[in-house]
C-alpha cells in the first residue's frame, strides 16, 4: 500500500513495481492529434506582380493556381478587393495538413489606394469573429479554425526600402497577424545588394515601430546547433526569396529554378536565396508557435476587446433602463397626485 500525501513527489525505487502509465500520455497527445489533423492558414499580401503566387506553389510543392486565368489590365481593375481562398488537404509520412492561402488584392493596384488594405483586414476581423461566435455558442464540438496564423508580406526589391503603402499597411495588420516581411524576387539582385536592402528594411521596420512576427528565445536546455538556427533565422530576415514552378536540369541534376543567359538559378540553393530558410521555418520548426500567437495573443486581444464591448453595451442598456423606469415612476406619481 503506497500512500501519498498531497503535492509530494513520488519517485518509486522500481520502476516496474510502481510504473502506472502517464509517461505515455505524449504518445496519446500525438496519436489524437495525427488522427484528427492539423490546419494552418497562411496569408500572403503585398503588390502585384512579385511572385507570390509562384513562392506559394514553391513552398509547398503544389500548384494552387492551376485553374486561374491571366487577367487583363480592366479585370484586374475589377477584381482589387476580391480575396480569394484556396484549401488544399497534404498528406506526408501519414500526418494530414489542411492548409489555406488567402490571396489578397494587389496593393497599389487601384487608382486610389487610401485604405487599400481595409479588406485585408476586414478578413482578419471576421476570421476572429467567426471563431468567437462558434466558441461562445452551445455546439462548440467541431469549431474550425479559419484564422489566419501568419502573412508573407512581399516587399518589391525594385524600390529603396519600404513605400509608404507597405509600411502604412503593415502598420494596419501587425496587431492582428504574425507578419513576416519577404524581398521579393532576390535573382534581380546581386549579393551585395540583398544585403544593404535587407538592412534598410529592418531598420525601417525599426523606425516605423512595425511589429514583425518574433522568433521565440531559446531555452536554457537547447543544444548549440539550435540556437545558431535560430539566430540565421533572425539575421536573414527580411528573407530575400525566389520562386519557380519549372522544373529545369543542369548537368544531370533537376530542380525548381529559372535559366538565364548568364546562368541558372536553384529556388531551394541557400547560396542563391533564402527560400529553404523560410519554408523549414513555416513547415518544420515555427508554423506551430505561429498558431500558438495567434490563439494566445492576437486571438486574445480581439476577444477582450469583443467581451469589453458586449459589458459596456450591457451597463449603457441598464443605466438606460433606469432611467426609464425613473421616468415612468415619475409619470405614475404625477398621475397619481392629479387624482
Amino acid at each position: 500500500h503506497v500512500h501519498v500525501v498531497p503535492g509530494d513527489v513520488l519517485t518509486p525505487t522500481t520502476p516496474q513495481r510502481y510504473y502506472v502509465g502517464f509517461a505515455t500520455l505524449p504518445n496519446q497527445v500525438h496519436r489524437k492529434t495525427v488522427k484528427k489533423g492539423f490546419t494552418f492558414t497562411l496569408m500572403v499580401a503585398g503588390e502585384s506582380g512579385l511572385g507570390k503566387s509562384t513562392l506559394i506553389n514553391s513552398l509547398f510543392l503544389t500548384d494552387l493556381y492551376k485553374d486561374r486565368k491571366v487577367l487583363n489590365a480592366e479585370e484586374r481593375i475589377c477584381q482589387t478587393v476580391d480575396i480569394v481562398k484556396h484549401t488544399i488537404g497534404i498528406e506526408e509520412k501519414g500526418v494530414k495538413l489542411r492548409l489555406t492561402i488567402i490571396d489578397t488584392p494587389g496593393l497599389g493596384d487601384a487608382v486610389n489606394n487610401t485604405d487599400s488594405w481595409f479588406h485585408i483586414e476586414q478578413y482578419i476581423d471576421q476570421q476572429f469573429e467567426q471563431y468567437f461566435r462558434d466558441e461562445s455558442g452551445l455546439n462548440r464540438r467541431n469549431i474550425q479554425d479559419n484564422r489566419v496564423h501568419c502573412c508573407l508580406y512581399f516587399i518589391s526589391p525594385f524600390g529603396h526600402g519600404l513605400r509608404p503603402l507597405d509600411v502604412e499597411c503593415m502598420r494596419a495588420l501587425h496587431e492582428k497577424v504574425n507578419i513576416i516581411p519577404v524581398l521579393a524576387k532576390a535573382d534581380s539582385l546581386t549579393r551585395a545588394e540583398i544585403f544593404k536592402k535587407k538592412r534598410k528594411i529592418k531598420e525601417e521596420i525599426k523606425q516605423f515601430g512595425i511589429n514583425i512576427y518574433e522568433f521565440p528565445e531559446c531555452d536554457s536546455d537547447d543544444d548549440d546547433e539550435f540556437r545558431m538556427q535560430e539566430q540565421i533565422l533572425k539575421d536573414s530576415i527580411p528573407f530575400a526569396v525566389i520562386g519557380s514552378n519549372i522544373q529545369v536540369e543542369s548537368k544531370g541534376h533537376k530542380f525548381r529554378g529559372r535559366i538565364y543567359p548568364w546562368g541558372v538559378v536553384e529556388v531551394e540553393n541557400p547560396a542563391h536565396s533564402d527560400f529553404l530558410l523560410l519554408r523549414n521555418m513555416l513547415v518544420r520548426t515555427h508554423m506551430q508557435d505561429l498558431k500558438d500567437i495567434t490563439r494566445e495573443t492576437h486571438y486574445e486581444n480581439y476577444r477582450a476587446q469583443c467581451i469589453q464591448n458586449m459589458t459596456r453595451m450591457v451597463v449603457q442598456e441598464r443605466k438606460r433602463s433606469r432611467k426609464d423606469e425613473i421616468k415612468f415612476e415619475k409619470m405614475r406619481l404625477k398621475l397619481k397626485f392629479k387624482k
